[in-house]
């Protein structure tokens, strides 16, 4: 019976050796091993993603061709639609810079899209996190924002060699600046803990009194220029009630967001032209 419990002590004793020694271990330290072993893992989840590639390349070799010519109609299709909006948004820009000149206004902060792969997920309820196939490679900076065709994703919190962490509009941990469309004062969107596999959602705090949503005429929240690392107008979600806050002066509600946020499979990295101080811009 002694030797019995003490094989079940053993591994409990070399768990608490292990904690307080890591305990005592110095923050450098720590975070070099961190930085290193995120670095070792991520060869075999870009391997691991050009691998899916691959096997999507095949599977679509297998299509007859007449799935093959109507995918390529459609693709056709929406080339044409493209270079319109192309060229429409070419006649809008030009017409926004003589505004400009004309009122003598700054210039709008430009960026560039990096388009990237995602590569791994880590979606728990306290953090909601994707790794992306690019990093300091393709001069991916922290901090730089996230988006797909539904608006926002998150925001670049860790950047390797090759593959980046990019925080969800979901996560706890992200916070940012907004506005109702058509209300030029800002509100604060926050992540929340999420439900099992329910849709995704978020928070909104600091909304004003006079305020008004309702599930037939839900609010649409976007970012805005106070952000700083996000363009304005962007989508974040949609707002259906609000209801006092805790100190009873503005209004809190729940935001409803993109459903394809629990399926990304590529998202655009917006790397600015000009530096930007992401730090001071943190609501």
């Amino acid at each position: 019976m002694a030797n019995i419990r003490l094989e079940k002590i053993k591994p409990l004793v070399a768990l608490g050796v292990f904690l307080v020694a890591w305990w005592v271990v110095p923050t450098t330290v720590k975070s070099f091993l961190r930085v290193n072993f995120s670095e070792f893992q991520a060869p075999a989840w870009v391997a691991t993603s050009y691998l899916d590639d691959l096997e999507g390349f095949w599977a679509r070799r297998s299509h007859s061709k007449v799935e093959l010519i109507e995918a390529g109609r459609e693709v056709a299709r929406a080339k044409s639609l493209y270079q319109f909006n192309a060229q429409r948004k070419e006649t809008l820009e030009n017409e926004i810079q003589r505004l400009e000149a004309i009122l003598n206004l700054p210039s709008r902060r430009e960026f560039r899209y990096e388009v990237a792969r995602v590569v791994r997920r880590d979606l728990n309820a306290w953090w909601q996190q994707i790794i992306i196939r690019k990093g300091k490679d393709y001069d991916i900076p922290e901090g730089a924002a996230v988006v797909f065709s539904g608006g926002v994703v998150g925001r670049v919190v860790e950047v390797n060699a090759f593959t980046s962490r990019v925080e969800l509009v979901t996560s706890p941990n992200f916070r940012m600046a907004a506005n109702f469309e058509g209300d030029e004062r800002p509100v604060v969107y926050q992540g929340v803990v999420q439900g099992g596999l329910g849709a995704p959602i978020g928070s909104v705090r600091d909304a004003p009194q006079d305020v008004v949503a309702s599930t037939q005429f839900p609010l649409k929240l976007v970012s805005t220029r106070l952000g700083g690392t996000f363009p304005p107008g962007l989508m974040i979600g949609r707002v259906s009630w609000l209801e006092p806050g805790s100190t009873g002066i503005f209004q809190a509600g729940q935001v409803e967001l993109d459903t394809s946020l629990l399926g990304l499979r590529e998202v655009a990295v917006l790397i600015p032209l000009y530096p930007i101080d992401f730090d001071s811009h943190a609501p």
